[in-house]
């Protein structure tokens, strides 16, 4: 199966491993890269691979103490 540049809500909560409600309410808040098309949200992958990297070295320095 080809890999898709877009994914929709229900394929970034099985990608993510996260609840449907949650990402819509993040995508809402501007918290993840989205775009909406009418009326539905659509997820850049690269964006969202980009936005979980950089999560994971924000945690890093929260929990080092350090807020750069």
């Amino acid at each position: 199966m080809p890999r898709t540049e877009w994914l929709t809500i229900e394929e970034l909560a099985e990608y993510l491993k996260m609840g449907r409600t949650k990402l819509y309410r993040m995508a809402q808040d501007g918290d993840i890269p989205a775009s909406k098309v009418g009326n539905q949200w659509r997820f850049d992958r690269e964006e969202i691979d980009q936005w979980m990297k950089n999560q994971r070295s924000t945690a890093r320095k929260m929990s080092s103490g350090g807020m750069e």
